[in-house]
C-alpha cells in the first residue's frame, strides 16, 4: 500500500497551527478572567509579582481622646480675647543752651538741633482672659491692661468688641478684673480648688498665643510651688508650673484640669527666645479667687501684717545651725520690727525666731507670710517664738500692711476717687533713709518714685524724685495722707502741690505745680 507522505506532512502542519491557534486562545481567556474574578492580584502573580499590595479602605470615624474635646467645648466659650491701646506721648523737643537759639546763628542751630513734634504714639497688645461671672465680669493678668487708655474685649467666634472698664488690679500678683456690658448672661468657667492639683496631672492652657484666638495646649503639670525661692515671681506669687505651650499672649487665660475647672490663670514663662521653651507659670486658682473677691468689693487688696521683716535670702533666716544656736527646731528669725507695729507693741524683737502662727509650724518665709497676710485685719493671731532658747507667744492684732508699712504705692482708691495713680504719680511715703540721700534730713512727706509718661502729672512738670508736702495748702506727710487730700478733689478742680526738688545746680528747689483735675 502506497502512502502519500506529502498530504500527511500537509496535515500535520495544520494541526500545530490550530494546536497553537488554541493554547493562545486559552491564555487569552484565562487572563481575561483572572483579571475579572480575582481582581489585580492575578495579574501581578501571572507577571511574577511576589507579596502584592491590598487595597486600602477607609474605615469609620473614632473619636479618640473625647475627654479634652469635651472639656474644650465647655471652656472655651468663656474664654475671651483682650486687646489694648496705650498712649506714649514722644519725647519732648530737646531745649539748646541759654544763647544758642539767639543771635545770627539761631537759626542754624535750631534746623540741625531741634526735631518737629512727633505727637502721640500708640501701642497696642493683645492677652487673653476668662469670664468667671455670667454678668461680664473677667479674670486676667495685671500687665495685660496695665497703662492701658482703652481695653476692648472680644468673645470667643464674635467679632464684637466690647470696651471694658477696670474694676480694680493687684500688682502683687499680677491679676486684673474686668467688666464688660453685654446686655446678655454670658458664658462662665467654673474655678476649681488649686489645692488638689497634683504633679503629673493633664492640664489644658486657653487662650489667644500671638494673637492666634481659641488655641488650645495640653500638658502636664510638672511642678508646684514655685515661688521666690526658685528666682520665680514675686512674695505673694507662688505658681503651678506645666509644660502646656504657653506663649504671649496667653497672659491672663485659663488652666484647666480635667474635671473641666479651671485651676490657674497662665502669668509667666521662663524663655531664653520670648517664646515657648516647656516651662510655664500660672497662678493659682485659690490666689485667684481671694484677689477677685477683694477686688470686686473695695476695688483693691487689703493684707494683713504685724510689722516684722525677715532676709529676702532665706536661707539665712532659716540657716539651721543658726537656728541650733538660737535653741529652735525651725523657724523664720526676724529681722527687724517697724516700731509702733503691732509685733511691737506685742514686744517681739529682732533676732526673735517665729515658729508657729496659731499654732502651725512657721518652716519658710512663706508660711508666716501667708498666714499673715491671709488673716483678717483686725483679727488676733497667736505668735510663737523663741527668745533666749525659751519658747513665748504673744497675742497680736493684725493691721492693714498699708497701715504699717504707709508706703504701698500700688493701693488703689475706691471707685471714682481720686488716686495718685490716676493723676500719673507713682509715689511712696519718704522714709528717713532716702530723706538723707536726697540731702533733706528731717524732712516728711511724699516721694515721686516714677512719672507716667502722658499724664496729667508729667503735664504738669513732676519729675523722678520729687518730694510733696502740701496739695492746696493742706500738708501730706505719707501716701496715706496724700490718696485722702486727692481723694476730695473732683474733675475740674484746680490743684496746687507745693513740691521740693533738689537741683544739682542750685540746691534744695520750692516748687508750685498746679493744673485742672483731669476727668
Amino acid at each position: 500500500m502506497k502512502i502519500d507522505m506529502s498530504r500527511f506532512k500537509n496535515m500535520t502542519k495544520g494541526h500545530r497551527w490550530d494546536l497553537a491557534l488554541l493554547i493562545f486562545v486559552t491564555l487569552v481567556c484565562g487572563l481575561l478572567v483572572g483579571t475579572v474574578l480575582p481582581g489585580r492580584s492575578a495579574i501581578s502573580r501571572a507577571m511574577g509579582v511576589k507579596d502584592p499590595p491590598k487595597p486600602l479602605a477607609i474605615p469609620n470615624p473614632v473619636h479618640l481622646s473625647n475627654e479634652f474635646a469635651s472639656i474644650v467645648e465647655n471652656v472655651e466659650p468663656a474664654v475671651v480675647n483682650i486687646s489694648t491701646t496705650e498712649v506714649h506721648r514722644a519725647p519732648k523737643q530737646p531745649r539748646l543752651p541759654r544763647g544758642f537759639d539767639q543771635g545770627p546763628f539761631g537759626d542754624f542751630w535750631n534746623h540741625f538741633f531741634s526735631f518737629p513734634d512727633m505727637g502721640p504714639m500708640t501701642e497696642h497688645s493683645l492677652g487673653s482672659g476668662v469670664i468667671v461671672d455670667k454678668n461680664g465680669y473677667i479674670l486676667t493678668n495685671d500687665h495685660v491692661v496695665k497703662g492701658a487708655t482703652k481695653i476692648q474685649v472680644q468673645l470667643n467666634g464674635q467679632s464684637t468688641k466690647y470696651t471694658a472698664k477696670v474694676v480694680g488690679t493687684d500688682d502683687q500678683t499680677d491679676l486684673a478684673v474686668l467688666k464688660i456690658n453685654a446686655d446678655r448672661e454670658l458664658p462662665v468657667a467654673k474655678l476649681g480648688n488649686s489645692e488638689g492639683v497634683r504633679v503629673g496631672d493633664w492640664v489644658l492652657a486657653i487662650g489667644s498665643p500671638f494673637g492666634l484666638r481659641a488655641t488650645v495646649t495640653a500638658g502636664i503639670i510638672s511642678a508646684k510651688d514655685r515661688s521666690q525661692a526658685e528666682g520665680v515671681g514675686g512674695e505673694f506669687q507662688h505658681f503651678l508650673q506645666t509644660d502646656a505651650a504657653i506663649n504671649p499672649g496667653n497672659s491672663g487665660g485659663p488652666l484647666v484640669d480635667m474635671a473641666g475647672q479651671v485651676i490657674g490663670i497662665n502669668t509667666a514663662i521662663e524663655t531664653q527666645s520670648g517664646g515657648y521653651q516647656g516651662v510655664g507659670f500660672a497662678l493659682p486658682s485659690n490666689t485667684a479667687i481671694r484677689v477677685y473677691n477683694d477686688l470686686i468689693a473695695h476695688g483693691k487688696v487689703t493684707r494683713g501684717s504685724i510689722g516684722v521683716t525677715f532676709s529676702s535670702q532665706e536661707e539665712q533666716s532659716t540657716n539651721p545651725m543658726v537656728l541650733k544656736q538660737l535653741g529652735a527646731p525651725y523657724g523664720i528669725i526676724v529681722e527687724s520690727v517697724k516700731p509702733g507695729s503691732p509685733a511691737s507693741r506685742a514686744g517681739l524683737q529682732g533676732g526673735d525666731v517665729i515658729t508657729a502662727v496659731n499654732g502651725n509650724p512657721v518652716k519658710s518665709g512663706d508660711d508666716l507670710v501667708n498666714a499673715i497676710t491671709q488673716a483678717q485685719v483686725g483679727s488676733k493671731v497667736e505668735i510663737t517664738y523663741i527668745r533666749d532658747r525659751k519658747e513665748r507667744k504673744a497675742s497680736v492684732t493684725v493691721e492693714s500692711m498699708d497701715r504699717v508699712f504707709g508706703n504701698n504705692s500700688s493701693a488703689e482708691a475706691p471707685s471714682g476717687e481720686s488716686s495718685p495713680a490716676r493723676f500719673g504719680l507713682n509715689v511712696e511715703t519718704l522714709s528717713p533713709e532716702r530723706a538723707r540721700q536726697l540731702g533733706m534730713e528731717g524732712q516728711r512727706g511724699v516721694l515721686v518714685a516714677n512719672v507716667d509718661a502722658g499724664s496729667f502729672a508729667e503735664d504738669i512738670g513732676f519729675q523722678q524724685g520729687d518730694v510733696i508736702v502740701e496739695v492746696n495748702q493742706k500738708g501730706v506727710e505719707s501716701y496715706n495722707e496724700l490718696r485722702e487730700q486727692l481723694g476730695r478733689l473732683h474733675p475740674g478742680d484746680e490743684v496746687v502741690f507745693k513740691v521740693l526738688r533738689q537741683d544739682q545746680d542750685r540746691g534744695l528747689l520750692t516748687m508750685f505745680l498746679a493744673g485742672n483735675v483731669p476727668s
